[in-house]
């Protein structure tokens, strides 16, 4: 039973709904019921229905089921800025358990959850949580995306340790070229791939178009992949 993975990044902007979108898609073409959630996000926008992140909505869409946008991102805030300090600004505290709460509800509904995390790593939620908190309280495995450009190498291979020294399972990572002026792009993937120690998801062009491309992932069943 896979339940859930956690997929998250080596800084913000790199890429993480897009794959996250992708490896729902993906996991969906294996037969899998797949739901997507982002528990926290800054930078929404206010709306009759309350705030809303076009990330969130995005994942909503893409679920194999329906299920309300509060479960989705039960954390929602409007300036665009670190989420501890949003949910400060907004006079509210990020909990943990209400985020376990709302995991639990959607993997109810399905075989796995997706969830997208927010910033990197160890981005704070509060005054002591960061999101490597979340990753670890819902017990899933981990997906690290790494945006290709320069200082990659050094921003990867310091999440990964620190997502090993946490004690939760790097599963695998994706390399997403982001920066289309980026020297030696490929060269970099390959450091990456003799020394992050963890399998190669997907190696994803850079990508200008608006909307989701057909992302193809090089492991042929990520469902092995994320039970194993």
């Amino acid at each position: 039973m896979i339940r859930g993975v956690f997929v998250t990044g080596t800084d913000t902007g790199v890429g993480k709904t897009c794959v996250s979108l992708g490896l729902m898609q993906a996991l969906q073409a294996q037969g899998v019921s797949v739901l997507g959630m982002k528990p926290v996000a800054s930078g929404c926008v206010a709306s009759e229905a309350g705030m809303r992140n076009s990330d969130a909505e995005h994942l909503r869409v893409q679920a194999s089921h329906a299920a309300s946008y509060e479960l989705v991102n039960p954390y929602a805030f409007e300036p665009p800025v670190a989420p501890h300090l949003a949910a400060e600004a907004g006079g509210v505290e990020i909990e943990i358990p209400a985020i376990k709460a709302a995991f639990a509800q959607l993997a109810a509904l399905g075989d796995c959850v997706v969830v997208e995390g927010v910033g990197g790593w160890s981005v704070p939620i509060n005054d002591s949580e960061t999101m490597a908190d979340v990753a670890l309280a819902l017990d899933i495995p981990i997906i690290l995306v790494v945006g290709i450009r320069l200082g990659c190498l050094n921003h990867a291979l310091l999440t990964a340790d620190a997502i090993r020294r946490s004690g939760a399972r790097l599963a695998g990572w994706v390399a997403n070229h982001v920066d289309a002026n980026c020297e030696l792009q490929d060269l970099n993937v390959q450091a990456l791939r003799q020394r992050l120690g963890a399998p190669l998801l997907g190696d994803f062009p850079y990508m200008t178009e608006n909307g989701l491309p057909a992302l193809r992932f090089e492991q042929p069943d990520i469902r092995q992949l994320l039970v194993s």
